[in-house]
């Protein structure tokens, strides 16, 4: 079973991802679940969403403690939590940064190994805004295979309809630029 935990602030789409994500593994034949975790906070407060795959059913509905991956939609949450709190030790943190793994890992004492991209970027320039949950999920899939991308086009265009190959370019050019180390 593979365990993700995704760090974002309200409004940014980590809930969304996840529920992608999950769509796109029950699509190709895997079983998973996704579910957030926050209280009456509003938009732009810190918020956590979990993803459990798995190729066998999944009776754990418990709060991932210890996940395998870690993806953080906003790079600012890197300063306010600790986003590597129970990540195994051979997990992957993957972040929106304009920063390399190597600049961050001195800065903030990660020894993680780490995938980075530059997420805002990506999404103004292919979506017109800073919302970067499809981004981040390219990034994802760059570190960690977990799907493939052609498995998340169905779920982007069932979500987002007519702007979905916006989101799908972005999808795909954060797993190109995407930087593991």
């Amino acid at each position: 079973m593979i365990e993700i935990r995704l760090h974002g602030r309200g409004g940014q789409g980590a809930v969304t991802s996840a529920e992608l994500l999950a769509t796109a593994a029950i699509g190709i034949g895997k079983y998973a679940q996704a579910f957030p975790n926050f209280g009456p906070e509003r938009r732009g407060a810190p918020v956590m969403a979990f993803i459990r795959i798995d190729d066998h059913p999944i009776r754990n509905r418990h709060m991932i403690h210890s996940p395998d991956l870690v993806m953080v939609l906003d790079p600012s949450i890197l300063r306010l939590v600790d986003v590597t709190s129970g990540l195994k030790e051979d997990g992957i943190l993957v972040t929106n940064s304009k920063h390399t793994a190597a600049e961050l890992r001195e800065e903030l004492g990660i020894r993680h190994r780490m995938g980075t991209v530059d997420a805002n970027r990506i999404a103004i320039e292919e979506l017109g805004l800073p919302i970067t949950n499809t981004t981040m999920l390219g990034s994802l899939l760059k570190a960690n295979e977990l799907i493939s991308i052609e498995a998340l086009i169905g779920p982007l265009k069932h979500r987002f309809g007519r702007i979905a190959d916006k989101n799908i370019n972005a999808l795909k050019r954060a797993f190109r630029e995407t930087e593991i180390g």
